[in-house]
């Protein structure tokens, strides 16, 4: 474990983390929950907000496939969208939806700054997220897609959306 440069638990909450929160709206599946811990985990992401009726720790699914990240990246649960981001935006946060709409931003074409506070949200995995959740976002991310699907699964987003974003930041700091 030393050698693949591993933290420990310890390690993992005292490091500083990337200004960035995920916020999962009503996601069915447990094991998404979980695949989007053990994906916080790996970019040292600030935090994810759990909303509605996702699974939340502890949980037999999340635990399956999250590997202990949901020991490690911190979380909230909140009933709706509109509390998460009312606390988040009191915490200096721009929020983004994660979500193909008009008018949304390409995520290889947009530049935040290193510093800049960033929260996504992730919707369901039919449903994608709620048009009143979008309403209160400052925008929307779209992942270019260019085959004839034009959809992926939450946890494959978000570990594209995460990657891109922390990919930036570190490019920007080195």
């Amino acid at each position: 474990m030393a050698e693949l440069g591993r933290k420990s638990v310890e390690e993992f909450r005292q490091s500083e983390k990337m200004p960035i929160i995920v916020v999962l709206e009503n996601i069915r599946s447990a094991y998404n929950v979980g695949s989007v811990f053990r994906t916080s985990d790996a970019f040292l992401i600030e935090a994810i907000y759990i909303i509605g009726y996702s699974a939340k720790p502890p949980h037999k699914e999340i635990k399956k496939t999250a590997l202990g990240a949901e020991e490690t990246v911190n979380w909230k649960h909140f009933k709706t969208a509109a509390e998460a981001i009312a606390a988040l935006r009191q915490l200096g946060f721009n929020v983004y939806a994660a979500e193909q709409a008009e008018g949304s931003y390409k995520l290889n074409a947009i530049g935040f700054e290193t510093e800049e506070k960033i929260a996504i949200v992730f919707g369901n995995e039919v449903t994608g997220v709620e048009q009143s959740t979008i309403e209160l976002c400052d925008g929307c991310l779209e992942i270019p897609q260019l085959g004839m699907k034009h959809s992926l699964n939450i946890a494959t987003a978000a570990g594209v959306v995460l990657w891109e974003l922390v990919r930036e930041r570190m490019a920007h700091s080195s």
